[in-house]
């Protein structure tokens, strides 16, 4: 199970940073609409959706990766306070009635849409310039799929603490910069007092 955890675990992550490049994409688009629209007065007809699909792309392909680094967003007011095996059977139980039928509809009727899209090579209604979208529509099945493996891996976490009443924490590869300060000042406090 161990290797299964850190198969989808590394996944994730691959995918999740991968698609993180849009962010710097997304930046320059946008300053060079911002430029054209009110430097050279002509603005783009494409921007507004291009900005939308990117970051639409994402938040979609970065859903596995915030899965599994316990990124999502949960109410823990009394979660935290809970041993990890009752946590583990708590989540264990929500995984099975809603996780997994909810990912499992996303990838059935993305796959449907995607694959309609593609069928007449569907473009924005919103944009004169006819942005093609049917390519963002197949990252509803990816993000599906993504998240369904990485929905294993966490029911996986679920049965080992649930055994040994201790999650199996996913490698820190990202750290919020307040974290990295305080670390840093505590160890150059212990450095001078000895």
């Amino acid at each position: 199970m161990i290797r299964f955890i850190e198969f989808a675990d590394n996944l994730s992550a691959w995918f999740g940073k991968a698609f993180a490049w849009l962010i710097i994409l997304m930046s320059f688009a946008t300053g060079y609409e911002v430029f054209v629209r009110y430097v050279l007065n002509s603005p783009t007809a494409w921007a507004l959706d291009v900005s939308f699909i990117m970051y639409g792309t994402l938040f979609m392909m970065g859903g596995a990766y915030t899965l599994s680094r316990g990124g999502h967003v949960r109410g823990d007011f009394l979660y935290r306070l809970w041993q990890p095996r009752t946590q583990a059977k708590i989540d264990l139980v929500l995984y099975i009635i809603f996780f997994f039928p909810g990912v499992t509809a996303l990838i059935l009727a993305g796959w449907k849409y995607a694959s309609r899209s593609w069928g007449y090579g569907e473009v924005s209604v919103n944009s004169p310039a006819g942005v093609p979208i049917y390519q963002f529509k197949t990252v509803m099945v990816a993000a599906g799929i993504l998240l369904f493996i990485q929905g294993l891996a966490q029911v996986a976490r679920c049965i080992i603490a649930i055994r040994t009443n201790e999650w199996v924490e996913a490698n820190e590869d990202v750290f919020e910069t307040e974290d990295l300060l305080m670390r840093k000042a505590n160890e150059a406090e212990k450095g001078h007092n000895p």
